[in-house]
């Protein structure tokens, strides 16, 4: 049996506030939300490494995809993130990291994960990403970090997760990748170190407002969505609405640790409940089949971008 947090309990553990329940989006996405309570974990605020977050763009049918960037990840904490390959039995794999103080980030079949009883777990399958804190293939039982939680499998599921869907074998080998701690422990961010990050991806930012492109597609979009089964609406929800409503709610915290008088942080929130309240009302929308106010229900989402975009600007400039 191998664990690297040993005093971890599913029924005693306190997530971090940034996933507290009352926040507009009390999850952001499976990645994202990992690094928020590993940091947590590891005792450190995960504040610090959400500065890309400004960098998010519309693709044209989604958001860009918010994933802290691995290389503020090692600027900031120390942390160093790498490709493990998968040649032998995934659960030794991730044994052996572990036996090294090494945890693991793994790609793995939601319909094995009892923390989404009610959406996915033994209804569904879909790929999400955990973090395992503590194996034991003997017994067959793991503790995993998942979403805004840390959780625990055994049995059936501890093979199904490891071994494949039922009496299947995968098709495929899952991505995962292991995180190498620096040898003097993990540091907290620096906030200047995490300004001049900040000072970087402003420069990299979209050249256009993407919430006011977006805004041009919405009511196309979400009127195709009403045509298609319930399931796509959420799936549609969570590539746009939910992708930059809790990117930008991100950005907030981000921000807020900076400098808890810092400009744009404002315009952030308001991004973030906008999206909510637009996620709503799609719902509607696609319920009463009329999409003509979505346009401008996104309105002040599109000017607080803009004012945000400003105030950044003004507050920490462009990197040369």
């Amino acid at each position: 049996m191998t664990v690297r947090f040993p005093g971890l309990d599913p029924a005693t553990y306190q997530r971090h506030p940034m996933h507290a329940l009352e926040r507009a989006w009390p999850e952001s996405n499976c990645y994202s939300d990992l690094w928020v309570e590993l940091l947590h974990a590891y005792g450190v605020g995960p504040q610090g490494i959400f500065g890309s977050t400004v960098t998010q763009d519309y693709e044209g049918d989604q958001f860009t995809f918010t994933k802290p960037l691995l290389e503020d990840i090692e600027r900031l904490h120390g942390l160093q993130v790498q490709e493990l390959a998968i040649y032998d039995d995934l659960a030794v794999h991730i044994d052996r990291q572990l036996a090294q103080g090494r945890l693991s980030i793994v790609e793995v079949d939601s319909y094995f994960l009892p923390d989404t009883r009610g959406l996915t777990y033994r209804l569904a399958h879909g790929k999400t990403s955990v973090i395992f804190n503590h194996l034991d293939i003997e017994a067959r039982r793991a503790g995993y970090f998942h979403g805004p939680g840390y959780h625990s499998l055994e049995g059936e599921d501890f093979e199904g997760v490891f071994r494949g869907y039922g009496d299947e074998v995968t098709p495929f080998l899952p991505y995962v990748e292991f995180i190498k701690e620096p040898a003097g422990g993990v540091s907290p961010a620096d906030r200047t170190e995490a300004g001049l990050l900040l000072q970087r991806h402003l420069a990299l930012r979209p050249a256009s407002n993407p919430l006011k492109r977006f805004q041009a597609d919405f009511p196309t979009q979400a009127e195709s969505v009403s045509r298609r089964e319930p399931a796509f609406f959420h799936l549609y929800a969570f590539n746009t609405l939910r992708q930059f409503g809790a990117n930008f709610l991100l950005l907030s915290d981000h921000l807020s640790w900076l400098d808890p008088e810092a400009a744009g942080v404002a315009p952030a929130d308001v991004i973030a409940q906008t999206a909510k309240a637009c996620q709503f009302q799609l719902a509607r929308a696609c319920a009463r089949k009329k999409f003509d106010t979505l346009t401008g229900a996104l309105d002040p989402a599109v000017q607080a971008w803009d004012q945000l975009m400003a105030d950044l600007d003004a507050r920490w400039g462009r990197a040369a």
